[in-house]
């Protein structure tokens, strides 16, 4: 008779115990280390139990075989968004959260900071101005724009007081941004003075819309819309100040409470949400923790967009270890110029600009003259050889070569990762140098 899958998961938990020895304080073996898991298993263990149709194994990953990791290991007092931010403001308070390089006149300069304590209190006026307005507790908030520190405050404004924060993607074009709002039922949806006018032009095809809030915006430019509309349009600045002017208490929402709906961003027809909760969120990251570890004195700078699972993800953890975020200027073809600036240690990013990045370096490589070309290749082989054979590079080749290269990307980057469709190995080989 077959073994239920109890009896086979006892049987798994028995095979990481050793036979009791008289003088032994523990059955249990010592952790093999990550590199001893890839060289005898890989990144992932296989579980006894088999999927009901095919004969297809279950895996889990090697760093945790005998449970989901559902907590951070080390606070697994966190079960939502608002934990987790609750808990890096009180652990980094005054350190660097929020940059941007765009000043009130639109202009570009250094990098201007607002600290981990700072954006709570605009967190915490966000959310008290949406109350103000009398949104309910569970409502909808759209967010229309590129990425800047207000998308992330509006975020957490969500999280703190449980509303559903739902991305719009700032290229969906009308029909897109139709569907979306009245599918997730949004009530109130923040935006920029580019994106406003083309809401206002449809309205009346978003009948669950009550709010507006420009983010940039200027309060004697806003436009008035007919008290028949039923729907009100304010600058975030104003609804910040509402909010300061009636402070209301936190309604923290439980882990099993959804905290986002993420939209696909329709290509293959009618856009696609993903209900995702804080439970679903904070697990994800969590698990990613027990690889990774960022730190208070880490940047990240942060392009891809926000609308994307990929970058929210992102931003959770950024938040768990203190990291500073910087943000570029809104235009990808300047993001070498605010790397430049902002001097990253934590790149992330996804192939298609990885595979840019590379080519534009071998290109450049092939074009600087034989001697040139030579010197990159041999300190290209020597740095390679000496990674597979788990030795330290000669740092003259960093000086002579790969400190030059570093620099484009400011100088700083000790972590990039690759996300959103598969890395050529080639092109994964050269980051590593």
């Amino acid at each position: 008779m077959d073994s239920t899958p109890a009896q086979r998961r006892l049987q798994a938990i028995h095979g990481h115990l050793t036979t009791a020895a008289a003088d032994s304080e523990s059955l249990l073996r010592p952790n093999l280390t990550a590199g001893e898991f890839v060289s005898e298993q890989g990144y992932s263990v296989v579980l006894p139990e088999k999927l009901q149709t095919g004969k297809w194994n279950v895996y889990r990953s090697a760093r945790s075989p005998l449970k989901l990791v559902s907590r951070f290991p080390d606070h697994p007092e966190i079960g939502t968004l608002h934990d987790n931010f609750v808990h890096a403001v009180d652990t980094f308070r005054d350190y660097k959260y929020l940059g941007t390089r765009i000043r009130v006149d639109g202009t570009v300069g250094e990098y201007k900071w607002m600290t981990y304590g700072e954006a709570s209190t605009a967190r915490s006026a966000i959310g008290s101005g949406l109350i103000y307005h009398g949104i309910p507790k569970g409502a909808g908030i759209g967010l229309y724009f590129i990425n800047r520190p207000e998308w992330l405050i509006v975020d957490h404004a969500c999280s703190a007081y449980s509303y559903i924060s739902v991305p719009l993607y700032d290229t969906l074009g009308p029909d897109a941004v139709k569907y979306i709002v009245n599918h997730a039922v949004v009530q109130v949806i923040f935006c920029v003075p580019e994106t406003l006018n083309s809401l206002l032009s449809f309205l009346a095809d978003i009948p669950t819309v009550r709010l507006i809030v420009v983010v940039g915006g200027i309060d004697d430019r806003i436009p008035s819309l007919p008290s028949s509309t039923g729907v009100k349009v304010v600058t975030y600045s104003k609804l910040l100040s509402q909010g300061n002017s009636s402070l209301q208490p936190f309604f923290p929402p439980e882990p099993e409470d959804v905290a986002t709906i993420c939209y696909t961003s329709g290509t293959t027809g009618t856009p696609k949400g993903a209900v995702l909760t804080h439970g679903n969120l904070i697990a994800n990251v969590a698990g990613a923790t027990m690889a990774i570890k960022f730190y208070p004195s880490d940047v990240y700078i942060s392009y891809l967009p926000l609308a994307h699972i990929y970058e929210r993800a992102n931003q959770v953890m950024t938040v768990y270890f203190g990291v500073a975020v910087g943000f570029y200027q809104g235009d990808s073809l300047k993001l070498m110029d605010d790397m430049a600036a902002l001097r990253p240690t934590i790149f992330c990013s996804v192939p298609r600009l990885y595979n840019r990045i590379y080519a534009g370096i071998t290109n450049a490589v092939k074009t600087s003259g034989v001697l040139r070309e030579r010197l990159f290749t041999a300190a290209y082989n020597a740095k390679k050889q000496a990674l597979l054979s788990g030795k330290n590079p000669s740092p003259m080749w960093d000086r002579l070569v790969f400190n030059k290269i570093k620099a484009k990307l400011g100088g700083r980057v000790r972590f990039m990762a690759s996300g959103a469709s598969p890395l050529s190995p080639d092109v994964m080989e050269f980051l590593k140098m």
